[in-house]
Order: C-alpha cells, then structure tokens, then sequence
C-alpha cells in the first residue's frame, strides 16, 4: 500500500472484487428444520399432491347434491380419519375442515347453512357442485416444483416444505467470517474510558449486519496498532476463515500496520484506494481462496464499503448473477450542495414523495444509518442536485 497508489473507479473495483474472488458456491445439504436464511442451491420438486385427497374447507356437511334438501346425516369424518363411506341419495356425513371428503360427495356446506333436527339436516343455501372442496393437488401437484433454486428460505417456506414431506433442502454454504479490529484507542462497551480513548463499534456492527443477512459463522477479533501482532493476527485469522474484513488500519499512518503485514504474510493486493466518499482507504486482496478487506476505520466509511463491496461478494457465494443490491432513480426531496469531487455514497431515506439525504454525512457519524434505508449515489463532478431530479438510490437490504 504505497502512498502514491493510484485510485480506481468504484466501477472497476466492484468488477475485480467479483473476478479474483475465491469465493465459490458450495451445495451442502442439510435438515430443512436449519435451513431458515440460506439459499435454496438445487429446485424442491414435490413428491406428492397437496392436498393428497380431496379436503373439506371447513366445517360442515358432505353430500352428493340432488333434488332433496333434506338429507340423513349417517356418519361423522374428522380431519385425519381415513374413512371413505359410500353414500347414497340423500345421505349426508358430518365433516370436519382438513378431513377426506368421500368419493361418493360433490359438495360440502358450511354448517351455519343448514337446520339440523336428529339425524335430518335442511339445507338453507344454493348449492354448487365442488362447494368448499379442496381438489386434490389444488395446492400443488406432484411432480411439480415447490420451491426454486436462489430462493432464500424464509420461514413460510420450511412450513409449506414441511407439508409436503421434504426434510432435507440443498443449500449453498455460507462463509465463515474474521472481523479483524485495529487500534490503540479501541475499548470495550461497558469499560471506562481513559482520555483519547473511544469504544470500538465496527466488529460489533459488521457482526450484527452479517446476523441480518443470515451470515453467523462470524468472529470479531482485536489487535493492537503493533506490527508484530497485527502480522500474526491477520495470518491466522486467513488461516481459518473464508473471508476476512480488517477495519482500520489501512492507511498510510506511521501506526497503520495493516498494509504492510499483508504484504509481509504473502497476501496478494489486487486494488487500494478508491475514488469514491466515504471510503477512499479500500484495500481488497486475496491469499489462496481468501478474501481479504482492509475497511476504512470510520463506521460510516467501513459500513458504507460493505454494502457496496462485501455483499455483492457474499451473493456470488450464494450462486447468484445479480449480486449488486437492487438500485431505483428516485427524485430528491430536496436541493443538496455536493462536497468534493469524488463519487459520493450518501445515507438516505426513501419517503413517500422521493428520496431524502440525511444529515450527518460524516464518515463518522454511524447514527444516521440507523434511520437510513437507502444510500444515494452521485456520480464524481456532480456540484449540485436540485429538488425533483432523480437520482440513483440503492437500497438497502433491511428487515
């Protein structure tokens, strides 16, 4: 990491972040009871018809209509006997919603529809052949596909997966996850604080984000600003992780010691520095089938590199050809005087009449992105945005 690298466009790194990636799609299978959050890797095909039989809607009676209205109730059916009695005409059976309708009926009626005295039951509405009858395979048929390859597995899924039979899903493998943490001025939440001293947030936020996403295989280690320790720290954590992001550190400080221990340890540099707000001190490289991240300190800055960088890396994990977060063109809610010169990502919220920029833009400030919903994006050169002009809005992936 030289002080006079030269900056890409946001662009070209998000295009050689995908290309040397390591990162492949791994097909595990796995109970479908611990599949909630993973990406489904091979199409679901059900093996049965859902129902299996024709199932009463609700509660009622089953009958074959004729030109009676009254019918003799001769038998009862609840949801999970098996029974399939032959009735004749004007015979009824009391059935129960979930229960086998018998092949000898063609209706059921609801049983607020009916005057029932003894064993005689009156019917008080019209009635339509395959009233309140779930055919057979209504829900799906089977042989048919029941859930598609690039799904991500919510729990209504595992429910209707669950109903027709499957166990066991074919998912793509989720990396496990280093973040690493620099600097002397980092503390713990809940210790006191010394003069100069801040509490760290960055491992604790990356964390929390890749939990949103479905990633928990995560590890949040800290290192001093010391060459030695940052060396080791870093090489074993590429030792053991799939992926690696380092926040902090990877600047061209005397105390910034995360470029040259990845260099020192035989990682292999493929861009550092970006031209892009927040953000320029991007360092990404890999070693074997790592990848490595080196995210700007500021939270903002690190949280800002993830959505645009991280994710798109962690879609391509998961088999998928869209990997950028979904973008729309939105008006601006409000005219904005753009600072600087570079392409600019700026925290903002979708409203109901456009977009808006939030205050506290600061690479610092991580307090916005809580009310945040979308990042804005200015093109480099772009002086000023007026009120109504439409401009590209990036969503972000929250719950």
């Amino acid at each position: 990491m030289e002080k006079n690298s030269t900056l890409i466009s946001i662009q070209a790194a998000q295009a050689l972040v995908l290309k040397y990636s390591s990162v492949t799609s791994v097909i595990v299978e796995m109970d479908l009871c611990n599949a909630l959050d993973y990406v489904l890797a091979i199409n679901v095909i059900s093996e049965i018809d859902m129902p299996p039989f024709r199932q009463a809607a609700m509660d009622g009676y089953a009958f074959s209509i004729s030109s009676a209205i009254t019918y003799t109730v001769v038998a009862e059916i609840k949801a999970g006997d098996n029974a399939n009695p032959i009735l004749k005409e004007g015979e009824a059976v009391r059935i129960f919603t979930g229960a086998p309708v018998p092949t000898t009926a063609n209706a059921v009626i609801m049983q607020e529809k009916v005057a029932i005295q003894g064993h005689k039951m009156t019917v008080q509405m019209p009635l339509v052949v395959e009233m309140n009858i779930r055919p057979k395979g209504s829900q799906i048929k089977r042989g048919a596909m029941a859930l598609a390859k690039g799904t991500k597995i919510k729990g209504a899924h595992i429910g209707f997966l669950a109903s027709i039979g499957i166990t066991k899903v074919s998912v793509y493998a989720k990396p496990s996850i280093a973040i690493v943490v620099t600097g002397n001025e980092l503390k713990a939440a809940g210790t006191p604080l010394e003069y100069g001293e801040i509490y760290e947030s960055n491992g604790t936020m990356l964390s929390a984000v890749l939990q949103e996403l479905g990633y928990l295989k995560t590890s949040i280690i800290t290192v001093a600003d010391d060459y030695d320790q940052t060396k080791t720290t870093l090489k074993e954590a590429i030792q053991v992780h799939d992926i690696v992001l380092v926040t902090g550190g990877v600047s061209v400080g005397d105390y910034d010691f995360v470029g040259k221990a990845l260099k020192a340890i035989g990682v292999e540099e493929i861009f550092y520095k970006v031209k892009q707000k927040p953000g320029k001190p991007l360092f990404f490289g890999k070693m074997g089938s790592v990848s490595i991240f080196g995210l700007p300190g500021n939270p903002a800055a690190a949280l800002s590199c993830f959505y645009i960088y991280v994710y798109p890396l962690l879609k391509k994990g998961e088999g998928a050809t869209n990997t950028q977060l979904l973008s729309i063109f939105m008006p601006i809610t409000s005219d904005y005087d753009v600072k600087g010169d570079r392409a600019q990502f700026l925290k903002a919220q979708i409203e109901e009449d456009g977009v808006q920029i939030l205050e506290g833009q600061s690479s610092a400030f991580a307090g916005s992105f809580g009310a945040a919903n979308a990042l804005v994006f200015i093109p480099e050169h772009t002086p000023k945005i007026k009120k109504g002009e439409r401009v590209k809005t990036i969503l972000l992936p929250i719950k």
